[in-house]
């Protein structure tokens, strides 16, 4: 219903996010989230940047409205303040970055300055409506990430932290919440950046720029943090990179950073000179040296952070945090504040990045735009688990199932296949799990998820190499039985969202040699050091996710059925994809990538495919896919 006299029955609003990477779509209706969905899970294109209109028609149907019937569309950042940063940026550098600068601003001139124009062009390919009938409206970017943290947490009040590259001017924010209102208190200006500085080391050490970052934190653990040469790196980053003050904000020396006028991140020859390292390519063998820098790395963004969160603190007196942006997605540096009891709360937003901000910018112009008070249910959040995507009913498993000529086997009782398919883990089977509505966000959190048993000394290899068909360093995540959390991690909140990072308890860790320090990368990666060794990083520390059975009964049930035969109420949990490939969506996906793996086994709903009954007759070349570079 629309607005009259300032009162409305009841407020639509679709989010947009788009055109820089990460797009997604999201729609609220009276401040509860409807629909949220990421448009890389539509197209098949990972991190794509283009306008979400798959995820915008799904919002629409999900929630049964038309265009006309919403009474606003926002967009998550304000275009002319980004053109107004870099004009600026470049005036500043004059007459550096001239190459870029011919090469950007056209681009900006007949699209991004006009960007009303192209969502309302990008909506009429929907469907036909009446413009005039439309707000459209424009939150700034650390605004809509602030939005998206606060107004989703279940705290009236709290302190907001959100880090990210770049939005227009801001690369970093502190801002309070109160009731229905959110304050900007500081900010940190471009082109000096938290996350700008470490995507720089994503690039420097081999991994691609806006979508590797979460591969330098998964690398940083197999640095020797007693090395001389970790402590050197350190020191030369602090020295010569950043200067970080009291209060957590950083001057970057630009001398090294091609970012603000350039076509590349860092200036390779300097970066060479200082580390006395090459830049490493995606396809080069990852050395000690390399473990080491991102430790580093990682060790000074843990700091930044650190004094960051204790003087939002200090400045809000809360005893809440929200956290949002980019670099809120370090579980890492998450789990360091939480073990520093800074505060006695703390809520990260499990779609952190950009991909949030359309929901961030929905939520503000809710709030803040119309006015409208917020209801808080005390100890819960309102993500709803993240589980905001598609669902697919039997009539659609059906015909897939007709497609592909697929064999399976139909359980009416979930019970009787939750029993089965924990019976085949405990038997080191790898398990496609495919359930309800699609989760929201980079994380897969038991909707779309492949599952292993995490006892299995061979189990971290197996899924590196012959199911997600990349690089086999890369750690697993847990998700354990909510109540357990403290069974097995040194973890002192829950972590539903796998985004806080906990130590292995102790009587799960197996003792170590004196010199396991100076073994080689593999060598450590392979030595047998805890129960559980698949979820257990060569630090002990571990990336968990807390599961209730409130929240997802079904991934909940099947820990369980696990834990009844094992002892153990603990899975190992990583996204369903293979390399370079968005998470699934649809059952056709599913079962693509199920095909394309070494999986044991595939549950879509209520529906098992096992791989060795699959028809080997069957049309392949419409299942194979070749992988992309992530």
């Amino acid at each position: 219903m629309k607005k009259i006299n300032n009162i409305s029955e009841s407020v639509n609003i679709l989010g947009i996010s788009c055109f820089y990477h990460d797009s997604s779509a999201c729609l609220i209706t009276d401040g509860e989230i409807i629909a949220s969905v990421q448009e890389e899970r539509f197209s098949r294109i990972k991190h794509t940047p283009e306008f979400p209109k798959n995820s915008i028609k799904f919002c629409l149907e999900e929630s049964g409205l038309t265009i006309e019937e919403l009474d606003a569309v926002v967009f998550y950042d304000k275009p002319l303040l980004k053109f107004e940063r870099l004009l600026e940026t470049y005036y500043s550098f004059s007459p550096r970055g001239l190459s870029s600068f011919l090469t950007s601003i056209p681009v900006w001139l007949n699209e991004k300055m006009f960007l009303k124009k192209q969502l309302i062009d990008g909506l009429l390919e929907i469907e036909n409506f009446d413009r005039s009938k439309i707000k459209f409206l424009f939150p700034e970017h650390h605004l809509s990430h602030a939005s998206s943290a606060f107004f989703t947490s279940p705290f009236n009040e709290s302190a907001i932290l959100t880090i990210d590259g770049v939005g227009e001017w801001s690369t970093a924010s502190i801002g309070l919440g109160q009731n229905n209102r959110i304050e900007i208190l500081k900010d940190l200006n471009f082109p000096h950046s938290v996350g700008l500085l470490y995507t720089s080391f994503t690039y420097f050490l081999g991994f691609k720029v806006n979508s590797g970052e979460y591969k330098l934190m998964g690398l940083a653990p197999y640095g020797n943090p007693q090395s001389k040469q970790t402590l050197d790196y350190i020191k030369i980053i602090k020295e010569a990179l950043v200067d970080i003050k009291k209060d957590g904000s950083i001057w970057l020396n630009q001398n090294y950073f091609d970012y603000a006028t350039g076509l590349k991140m860092i200036k390779t020859n300097l970066w060479k000179n200082l580390f006395s390292l090459n830049v490493r390519k995606p396809e080069d063998d990852i050395n000690q040296e390399h473990c080491n820098l991102a430790l580093a790395i990682q060790k000074v963004t843990e700091e930044i952070v650190l004094k960051m969160s204790i003087h939002a603190k200090e400045i809000t007196k809360s005893d809440n945090l929200c956290l949002a942006g980019g670099v809120a997605l370090n579980c890492v540096a998450n789990g360091l504040i939480l073990k520093e009891n800074i505060f006695k709360n703390i809520y990260i937003q499990p779609a952190a990045g950009d991909a949030g901000g359309s929901l961030g910018a929905a939520l503000s112009i809710h709030y803040q735009y119309f006015d409208k008070q917020r209801v808080i249910e005390k100890h819960k959040d309102k993500m709803q688990g993240t589980y905001l995507g598609p669902t697919y009913s039997e009539k659609e498993i059906n015909h897939m199932n007709k497609k592909f000529k697929t064999v399976f086997s139909k359980y009416d009782d979930f019970k009787i296949l939750s029993k089965f398919i924990a019976k085949k883990i405990s038997l080191g089977k790898v398990v496609g799990w495919f359930q309800d509505r699609m989760e929201f966000g980079p994380r897969a959190l038991g909707n779309r998820s492949i599952l292993g048993d995490p006892r299995d000394e061979g189990m971290q290899k197996k899924l590196n190499l012959k199911i997600k068909y990349r690089e086999s360093f890369r750690p697993f995540a847990p998700s354990v039985l909510e109540e357990l959390r403290e069974e097995y991690f040194d973890l002192k909140a829950d972590s539903p969202y796998m985004l806080l990072v906990g130590n292995i308890d102790k009587k799960i860790k197996l003792k170590l040699p004196n010199n396991y320090n100076d073994l080689s990368l593999y060598e450590r990666l392979y030595f047998r050091r805890s129960k559980l060794q698949a979820i257990t990083h060569l630090d002990f520390s571990a990336r968990v996710q807390t599961v209730s059975k409130k929240t997802n009964p079904k991934f909940w049930g099947l820990i369980n059925d696990f834990k009844k035969i094992t002892g153990y109420g603990v899975l190992i949990n990583t996204s369903f994809n293979v390399r370079g490939e968005p998470i699934v969506c649809s059952p056709e996906d599913a079962y693509k990538c199920f095909m394309n793996t070494e999986m044991d086994y595939l549950v879509i709903n209520n529906f098992i495919y096992s791989k060795n009954k699959q028809i080997n007759l069957i049309d392949k070349s419409k299942l194979i896919t070749k992988f992309k570079d992530d």
